[in-house]
């Protein structure tokens, strides 16, 4: 049997993704994942691995009554381990309906969104720096691989075969190194030894987790992978989670070091617009990349285009492989391409000469070439 709680302890110490006195939100649907990961965090923060932790529950009311009982189930559990709780309830398809996004999008965007104000609240509380306190998903081996399997359908970059971090800012994922067929089995090795010391919480028909029925409709493409692709891997390999997330480790030290490589030619070549002077960076402003960018080799340069329109889009948006390609063709070996312009994805436009390229919103390209 796995030891997913020292498991979970050296995936946080290896990587260093948490300091022993901070607080932690654990963001908890009450599914088999995020209940195992609110056991295994309660008893990290009782011997001092990690600091106070709190709880969030976000009803997307996409399922009716099963949505609810997963609430009072999150809040049973919350109760049993003496856990803070917030619960956010959010109508999910309705904000959908109105901006156009995916339901998906939608659910990801707002459960990260109350998760940083958890966090905030948290840290006032225990004045604790913001920069400090983490938040606690419940991502596990079989995340990643099914997340490898749908970047290899639809394509990215080599980057993207990491699948995962274990840290991304404030968001942390102790249980990576897990599978969830051992979390599993971790709640019910739990409530066979169940006491006053180490209580479980139950929903209504007994059960030590909850069951998402969606999780099986294969006409959603990470249920598809769970449930078609995976298993079929297993058959050629069924220590196939261990083997390629070894794999995925591998690939993500490499690109951690280009990362860093990244950001330190992004500090160098690329100059970012100021608010009235005072040198605050203003990131929506928009930047300028300098000549010599033209002379680096081609991979590093999508790098670095990446990360800037990352910066100028947001943490969350989604780069497209056509939007850095406008940026590469701008240069030449030798210099920009003087008069080359373009406009490119969240209406940005992108225009050269022998300064560099400038990126910019497109009205503030228009003011500049009116006044020209």
């Amino acid at each position: 049997m796995v030891d997913v709680l020292q498991q979970a302890k050296d995936t946080i110490r290896e990587r260093n993704l948490v300091t022993s006195d901070a607080p932690v939100v654990l963001m908890v649907s009450g599914g088999s994942d995020s209940t195992a990961l609110a056991y295994i965090a309660s008893e990290l923060s009782t011997q001092g691995v990690i600091g106070p932790v709190f709880m969030l529950h976000v009803n997307h009311q996409l399922r009716g009554a099963d949505a609810d009982a997963d609430a009072a189930f999150v809040a049973e559990l919350a109760a049993t381990l003496s856990i803070p709780l917030s619960t956010v309830t959010f109508d999910v398809a309705a904000e959908a309906a109105r901006t156009g996004e995916n339901v998906e999008a939608v659910g990801r965007r707002v459960r990260y969104h109350a998760a940083q104000d958890v966090l905030r609240d948290a840290c006032l509380q225990l004045a604790v720096p913001l920069s400090d306190g983490r938040i606690f998903t419940a991502h596990t081996q079989d995340d990643r691989v099914e997340s490898f399997y749908m970047r290899s359908i639809v394509g990215t970059g080599p980057g993207g075969f990491r699948s995962m971090l274990y840290r991304n800012g404030p968001v942390v994922r102790p249980l990576m190194d897990t599978s969830r067929e051992s979390l599993r089995a971790y709640l019910e090795q739990r409530a066979e030894a169940a006491d006053s010391q180490q209580p479980v919480a139950r929903d209504a028909q007994g059960a030590l987790w909850r069951e998402d029925a969606t999780n099986a409709h294969t006409d959603r493409f990470r249920a598809w992978v769970r449930c078609e692709v995976v298993p079929l891997m297993k058959q050629k390999n069924p220590q196939l989670l261990d083997t390629l997330c070894r794999s995925m480790n591998l690939v993500g030290d490499e690109d951690d070091m280009l990362d860093a490589y990244t950001n330190r030619i992004i500090g160098e070549l690329v100059v970012w617009e100021d608010v009235d002077g005072d040198a605050v960076i203003d990131y929506e402003a928009g930047c300028v990349i300098l000549p010599k960018f033209g002379a680096l080799a081609l991979p590093i340069q999508r790098r670095v285009a990446f990360q800037v329109l990352q910066y100028l889009l947001g943490p969350d948006a989604r780069v497209e492989t056509a939007t850095i390609t406008a940026i590469t063709d701008a240069f030449g070996p030798e210099a920009p391409k003087s008069g080359y312009a373009n406009n490119i994805q969240g209406n940005l436009a992108i225009s050269a000469n022998k300064q560099g390229l400038r990126i910019e919103p497109m009205e503030a390209y228009r003011i500049r070439r009116k006044k020209a």
